[in-house]
């Protein structure tokens, strides 16, 4: 039954390697072919962010030119999800929207991090040794560059966002929570409007140097998520930026507009991931959607980042539900913070348009009835377990 309080997405924005919008996404996923750079970072394949006319979302060149990658890429979405939703420029709207962000840090120092990585293996203290760069090397400067909150203040500068604001760290499970967090302060009467999401610059030596320090990078040549589990899985990092306009659906009524989904609801739980743990937390998150949750006319949007074995035991969960299946990470790539409202935005756009795209590798079934629900997944490479349900509005 619709209430008032319902979190409903009514704007969309996405940038990744599929291009620059929902329409643009939404015939890439239709006409699938991989986007990749193979020749950047040998022996690691990214999907690289696609070329983007910043001056569309941020005017100012010299606010181009203050930000990282990564914060135009998320101000840049942002601006796309404000259009989408019809409240770009609106001051009196903007001034008392919410503004949930889920980010990492900024760009790194490449010639330091170099410099104490060949030496310090080699020091006779490495502790005295990593003490010493550390104190000496690196610039303060560098440090406020990293700060993670640099993208919100970005965007109520370009954008003048100025309600609430905050900012979480913590890779996939971020942006779960951003959302949930998003969700609950609506239901709670604490905000009309938000807007949520994050953005990932995956062209970065260092990320993919930490990434790869867990093993978990993909160097074997690409292959869908699914497929590539039975030659050892791994992570193909993806640029990318998403921000959803989440609003009441007493407000979105009152301004007349139409929206992509309601988010009927959301869990975010995290466990230690010994075998089983994840699916058990994944089936009490179901369990506690079987008010809202019909199979008939449902389908899965899975984050799946294709790390091996916390993929292998979600698609073991999965099969178990039967649904068509999309992984958004074999389009976009494994994104850390903005991977769930990326799926989410997949799964919004999948549901107004009653389809669900055609299947992204063999594994992934059609799906030929019309589509109702999408349940979204999110079961980070390394902890946090989400669980979405997006319905028609």
């Amino acid at each position: 039954m619709a209430h008032e309080r319902d979190a409903l997405i009514t704007g969309v924005g996405i940038a990744s390697c599929l291009g620059s919008g929902e329409a643009a996404h939404w015939q890439a996923l239709n006409d699938f072919s991989p986007v990749l750079d193979t020749m950047s970072f040998p022996p690691f394949a990214v999907h690289p962010m696609a070329p983007l006319d910043l001056d569309k979302q941020i005017p100012k060149r010299g606010d181009q030119r203050q930000m990282e990658p990564w914060q135009r890429i998320g101000v840049f979405a942002a601006g796309l999800a404000l259009d989408s939703a019809g409240v770009k420029g609106n001051t009196e709207l903007l001034s008392r929207m919410g503004m949930i962000v889920a980010a990492g840090g900024g760009e790194r120092d490449y010639a330091v991090d170099a410099t104490i990585l060949s030496g310090y293996p080699k020091a006779e203290n490495p502790g005295a040794y990593l003490n010493e760069h550390l104190l000496g090397d690196l610039r303060p400067t560098l440090f406020l560059a990293q700060l993670s909150n640099l993208l919100a203040g970005n965007i109520s500068i370009v954008h003048g966002v100025i309600g609430s604001s905050r900012t979480f760290m913590g890779e996939e499970a971020s942006g779960a929570d951003a959302v949930r967090i998003a969700c609950a302060r609506i239901a709670a009467g604490q905000g009309d409007i938000m807007l949520v999401g994050g953005s990932y610059n995956a062209q970065r030596p260092d990320v993919l140097l930490h990434v790869e320090m867990g093993g978990l990078l993909r160097r074997a040549p690409f292959e869908p998520v699914w497929a590539r589990q039975a030659s050892g899985g791994g992570m193909i990092l993806g640029s990318l930026g998403c921000f959803l306009v989440i609003e009441s659906r007493a407000h979105a009524a009152a301004r007349g507009v139409a929206a992509y989904g309601q988010i009927a609801a959301i869990r975010t739980d995290r466990c230690g991931r010994r075998p089983g743990e994840a699916t058990a937390k994944a089936r009490a998150q179901l369990a506690s959607m079987a008010g809202q949750y019909d199979p008939a006319g449902a389908a899965v949007i899975s984050g799946a980042s294709g790390a091996a074995a916390v993929t292998l035991e979600e698609q073991a969960f999965l099969g178990e539900l039967g649904l068509p299946v999309r992984a958004s990470v074999t389009a976009l790539g494994s994104t850390l913070e903005p991977s769930f409202p990326a799926s989410l935005a997949l799964a919004a756009m999948s549901v107004r348009h009653g389809m669900l795209f055609p299947p992204l590798e063999a594994a992934e079934q059609a799906m030929m009835a019309p589509l109702q629900q999408a349940l979204v997944t999110s079961w980070g490479h390394w902890r946090g377990e989400a669980l979405a349900l997006v319905t028609a509005a």
